[in-house]
């Protein structure tokens, strides 16, 4: 029977394995840092999968760490999770942004992305997203400081990620509209967009069973 334990403190990561693994997945939450945000999704898929999932020190609910000091240090989070072979990347908001530059550093490595509601690192101020800040400094009021910092913008970069992208957004998510994962899909070189009727910014979470058959299917 797969069993479900702790890894390591340096990557803050659920490991959950199967007796016989044949590919990595690692979930990425977004802001939120919650590693378990991904579990109603990777528990439907395949269990010959090691499913991978990272939490964000200092962001969310998820306690500090004096080694993680910024993004880039969630940038090496998930390069530890990635071991020697290649992986997926499945990543949700920020997460998604973090999935981009490790696509980019890794290419060999990382081998498809699944990307739900995020900016990808392009500008969304334009494209009719709503500002999370607020809230989310309401919600986590002792998060990191360094988590409101503006990011790089990634536009002029995103032709060089080659991978498969599978985006999915919500068509009733204000943080990311369908608009947001539209400019993505112009961007990328192999990309394909699925909307959510009725999806939010959660969806990845809250709505696991309506879009694990797209994640399935792009994952093969």
């Amino acid at each position: 029977m797969a069993r479900l334990d702790w890894g390591s403190p340096a990557n803050r990561a659920w490991r959950y394995r199967g007796k016989a693994v044949s590919h990595r997945l690692i979930f990425l939450p977004g802001v939120g840092a919650d590693p378990t945000f991904w579990r109603p999704l990777g528990d439907q898929l395949p269990d010959d999968h090691e499913k991978v999932y990272i939490g964000w020190p200092g962001l969310g609910h998820q306690p500090p760490d004096p080694a993680v000091t910024g993004r880039q240090d969630l940038l090496g989070l998930v390069e530890a999770a990635m071991g020697e072979g290649t992986c997926d990347l499945l990543a949700q908001s920020m997460g998604g942004v973090i999935a981009m530059l490790a696509a980019l550093k890794h290419p060999t490595r990382v081998r498809r992305l699944v990307l739900t509601v995020t900016s990808g690192g392009i500008d969304v101020a334009g494209l009719g997203a709503t500002d999370w800040r607020v809230n989310y400094r309401r919600e986590y009021p002792n998060a990191a400081e360094w988590v409101y910092a503006p990011w790089e913008d990634l536009t002029d970069r995103l032709a060089d990620v080659r991978q498969p992208a599978l985006l999915i957004c919500g068509d009733d998510d204000p943080i990311s509209p369908v608009a947001v994962g539209r400019r993505l899909a112009e961007l990328l070189p192999d990309a394909r967009l699925e909307v959510l009727a009725g999806g939010d910014h959660g969806l990845a979470e809250s709505r696991a069973s309506d879009i694990a058959g797209w994640v399935k299917a792009h994952l093969a």
